[in-house]
Parts: structure tokens; sequence; C-alpha cells
């Protein structure tokens, strides 16, 4: 009798990590590949460290490097993060991945009840709820008169500390929320339209690392890579990398393909809400390597019309 290979997979231990996860599983199991697996759970110094913000624990990987150093070391087979976890430069030998097809990338409000369905229906001085820098700077460009406050902690923990009167609302992604089903509490939520708040790069999707040199796990990951939703996410990581962004910058980027034709939507603002760029791009797509250059330019674009002093008050961890 044949021994069944048991193939380990990374991931962080919060509950929406774990089904991410599941997910990846449930979809190499469903494609028949006779393979066993087995979940390792890994606490991130962005998980143990609750207490401060991103940025002031250093920002850029905090989510994901104890999952690379496992993969490095060969504990484990394969690592599942969300791709907007993943710094732009990752390291030698881990340089690779599969991109599955992304989930919804906007933001969602939450509030009791759903009773504010927008930003500016919010009342004045509303104390909203987030741990990101860029959804403070664009919550804040959409309506200056609100006070933002740190709120970390997994999905379920964000919500209860709003619904205990700790905040009028707060801001989550929606695609992590819908994974984990909202609770009735919040009604359902209200999406924000992605060129009103311009998502996280990478955000909805998941990233499915390996070891450059595992050739039997690529050919079992690549099937799950889904050419559009990878590519959308090279040109926003492309974008972020040249404007010089990472975790703890106010930056996003917002790639969509339709057919031959991609658009682009940037944002890139100061926490205080008071400094703030945007942009719109669109083109044909002939390759990716003409749509990463096109970003590039936009990129360049705005950080000549003021992006430089921007990125240079947040840099990267």
């Amino acid at each position: 009798m044949s021994t069944v290979k048991t193939l380990r997979v990374a991931t962080r231990s919060s509950a929406l990590a774990v089904k991410q996860a599941q997910f990846v599983i449930d979809r190499l199991s469903a494609a028949g590949a006779g393979l066993a697996f087995e979940l390792t759970k890994i606490s991130t110094r962005g998980d143990r460290e609750r207490d401060r913000s991103l940025a002031q624990i250093g920002g850029d990987g905090v989510f994901v490097k104890e999952l690379e150093i496992a993969l490095q070391s060969c504990q484990v087979d394969f690592a599942v993060h969300s791709m907007k976890d993943m710094p732009t430069d990752l390291p030698i030998g881990l340089r690779t991945g599969v991109v599955p097809w992304r989930a919804d990338p906007r933001d969602v409000l939450l509030s009791p009840d759903n009773r504010f369905k927008t930003v500016r229906s919010l009342p004045d001085w509303s104390i909203v709820g987030t741990s990101s820098m860029r959804r403070a700077a664009e919550l804040r460009a959409i309506k200056s008169n609100l006070e933002i406050k740190d709120l970390r902690g997994n999905i379920d923990t964000r919500i209860a500390k709003m619904l205990d009167g700790g905040y009028h609302a707060i801001v989550l992604s929606l695609a992590g929320v819908q994974r984990l089903g909202l609770r009735p509490e919040v009604g359902g939520g209200s999406p924000i339209p992605a060129d009103e708040m311009v998502p996280a790069v990478g955000q909805g999707a998941l990233f499915i690392q390996f070891r450059e040199d595992d050739e039997t796990v690529r050919a079992l990951l690549e099937p799950l890579n889904d050419a559009a939703s990878a590519t959308a996410v090279a040109m926003e990581r492309a974008f972020l990398r040249r404007i010089g962004g990472g975790c703890a910058v106010p930056v996003g980027a917002h790639a969509v393909l339709s057919g031959d034709r991609w658009s682009f939507n940037t944002f890139a603002g100061s926490v205080d809400g008071k400094h703030s760029l945007r942009r719109h791009a669109e083109g044909l797509m002939h390759d990716e390597a003409d749509a990463l250059l096109a970003v590039e330019d936009v990129a360049e674009e705005m950080l000549a019309a003021g992006g430089s002093w921007i990125t240079s008050q947040h840099p990267k961890g």
C-alpha cells in the first residue's frame, strides 16, 4: 500500500487566516491530487503585538515573516497569505507563488444595524475605528471632521468593540468580512465604492507562497492561479514599489481587467486628510509588461505632484 503524502500548510492562527488556508486546501482536495494536508498555525509579530500600531512595530512583513521562515527552513511546504500583507520585496528563494481568483477588494463600512450607509452620512466627529493609515487618510479625505481611533484585533473582536459602544463605525476589508460571515447586529455593512476609497494593494487576494526550487509543489499549486487576478495584483504592487510605499504608508491602488482593457485608480495622502492625490489611468492590455510600465508612469506622475512628500512622512517599515 502506498503512503499518502502529507503537505504542511502554514497559516496565521486567526479565524480568517485559517478559513483562507482551508479554502486553498479544499480546492486542492477537489482536484483529486490524492494528498493529505496538515495546517501549521503560526503566530506572527503582528498578531502578538496588538497593543501598538502596525507602523510602530515595523509595518511591512509583520504578518508574514514567521511563515516565510518556516518555508525557508522546510518546516512547511507552502504558506497562505493575504496578499495585502506581503512586502513589495520578497526573500530570495521565496519570490514565487500563485494568486487564486480575487474576492471583492473594496472596504466596507460597518455600524450597528448598518445605520450609516456612507462615510459622508456619519455624524460630525463620529469615532471610526481602523488600524490602517491608508483608511485613516482616505476617511479624512472624504469627511474631514471624523475622529479616527486605532482598532486592532481579529474581525470578531473589532466588531464586538464597536457594538460595545467604543466606535460609531469601523472600516474593514469586505472580502475578509464576507469570508467569515457578517454578524447580524451589523446588518450586512455598506461597501465603499473603490473609486471613493481606493483599496489597499492586493486587498481581497490571496498569495500562496512556496519555495522556488520546489517543482512538485509548484506543479500542484499552479492550476489555482487566476491570470487576471495575478496581473491586477502585479500592477498594484508595481505601482506601490515605484512610489515607495508599504504597509505603513497611506497609499491605495486598484487595478481592474475587463476583456482587453485595464483601468487603474490610485490614492496617496496624509493621515490628517489635508493632503491627498488621486489618479485614474486606463489602457489596452497588450501584455503584462506594458501594463506594469504604465502604472509605474502613474507613480512617477504622483511623485512629481507631491506624492514623494506624502510617502516620505511614512517610510517603509
